[in-house]
């Protein structure tokens, strides 16, 4: 009974410390997310299934520059970039980062309400959609930030569907660890295509602004000054190194899925997370379908929050607007509106004949010529000691901080020329 305690003990300590790197991890596989591995799955198999061992610790490193950065300077990651460099870059941030953000939420709210539709085919997609966009944009507006960051935070147990659904029917594993730990790599344009993609849409430049921030919305919180010591970092770490291997995690077991049932069961296009929900059903049977498909709700509502909470942050603090999920709609009535017009915006886009799809391909695009110029600014602040003090990367953070730049550099090259092949 006492060990039990202890563990319970244990388990709760380590629950309480978890918050922005969960969150921003679990984010990251939203509904474009599950899109995008759905596709690589159907498409090759199991084939890309070892993409997930080589993103993580790429993705934990950013994702730890930019918690750092935050905690350290007490800004957002605009907010560094506004004090340390040239306001061109800074206003180029802001150009680039508006429509991509925008698309990939108009992407997500399509892609929620299609999957409400499977769920209740009586009831239009659109309908979903605009019933989802008004529960955020209220939901955002009118509670605290403990209480956002709280639902934030347990809805991430959403995605542990995932986790099941590969185990409700029976699995070659032998084949599946090949897939995981020896790497295939086709030259041809199509798989090459899917690598940029898993790419891109696992180490987004949103997540960055995200995470710099949510880490100086949580120093807010606790009343009072704290000054940044290693135990601080140490349990920040944690948080970003379990929502990155989570994040990951669930990517693997979406490839995992599509890859052993659609694929073999002769289903290899798959353009739209709802195709995927909908081809599960008569291959893997109805708790399968349905699973996959509250998933998906459950990881629009955890991204929606967390890409246009990134994007007023971004605008406002680059315009020195007043901002914070911890203030009231009247104390920062810029920073709400922003939320509110993107989400908007992201809607309309069913209206306007930006099909998802392209919506996806576009944000992509911005994504992956945004995101090498912003890991290298991180890195270059991450190492400043005028800025970052006794708490500038270490060797293994510049190692694989450097990798991703090379691999998002190469990304965003071989990107542009497909579109042009």
């Amino acid at each position: 009974m006492n060990n039990k305690k202890k563990l319970s003990n244990k388990l709760h300590r380590f629950w309480k410390l978890l918050g922005p790197g969960l969150v921003t991890g679990s984010s990251d596989d939203d509904p474009s997310g599950i899109a995008t591995y759905s596709q690589a799955g159907a498409l090759y198999g199991v084939s890309t299934l070892w993409t997930a061992l080589i993103t993580f610790p790429l993705m934990a490193a950013i994702q730890e520059m930019c918690a750092r950065i935050g905690l350290v300077t007490s800004q957002g990651l605009t907010g560094t970039l506004k004090t340390n460099y040239s306001k061109p870059i800074l206003y180029l941030m802001v150009l680039f980062s508006f429509p991509a953000i925008v698309m990939n939420i108009g992407a997500d709210i399509a892609g929620m309400g299609a999957v409400g539709n499977l769920l209740f085919p009586s009831i239009h997609a659109m309908f979903f959609s605009v019933i989802f966009t008004s529960i955020l944009i209220v939901l955002i507006i009118y509670l605290p930030y403990q209480r956002i960051a709280s639902i934030l935070k347990y809805l991430c147990a959403a995605l542990l569907v995932y986790l099941i659904v590969p185990f409700l029917y029976k699995q070659d594993w032998i084949t599946i660890l090949k897939g995981t730990f020896i790497p295939t790599i086709k030259f041809d344009k199509n798989f090459i295509g899917i690598l940029v993609a898993i790419l891109g849409t696992t180490i987004s430049p949103y997540l960055f602004f995200w995470q710099a921030t949510m880490e100086v919305e949580e120093r807010k919180q606790k009343k009072k000054h704290i000054i940044v010591n290693k135990k601080i970092i140490h349990d920040m770490k944690l948080d970003v190194d379990f929502g990155m291997l989570f994040s990951n995690l669930v990517m693997f077991f979406i490839i995992l899925t599509t890859g052993t049932v659609l694929f073999n069961g002769g289903i290899h296009q798959i353009d739209t997370v709802e195709q995927a929900a909908q081809a599960l059903k008569p291959l893997a049977g109805n708790f399968a379908y349905l699973l996959f498909a509250a998933g998906v709700i459950g990881t629009g509502l955890i991204a929606i929050p967390v890409l246009s909470g990134s994007l007023s942050y971004i605008i406002t603090e680059t315009f020195g607007w007043e901002q914070g999920l911890d203030k009231k709609f009247h104390e920062a009535k810029a920073f709400y509106i922003i939320i509110t017009i993107s989400l908007i915006l992201g809607l309309m886009m069913n209206y306007i004949g930006i099909s998802p799809i392209k919506a996806l391909i576009y944000s992509a695009i911005l994504y992956g010529l945004t995101a090498p110029v912003l890991i290298a600014i991180i890195l270059h602040i991450a190492n400043n000691k005028k800025v970052m003090g006794e708490f500038t990367n270490g060797k293994r953070s510049n190692i694989l901080g450097f990798a991703t730049l090379i691999l998002m550099t190469t990304a965003a090259v071989v990107m542009i020329y497909f579109q042009f092949v």
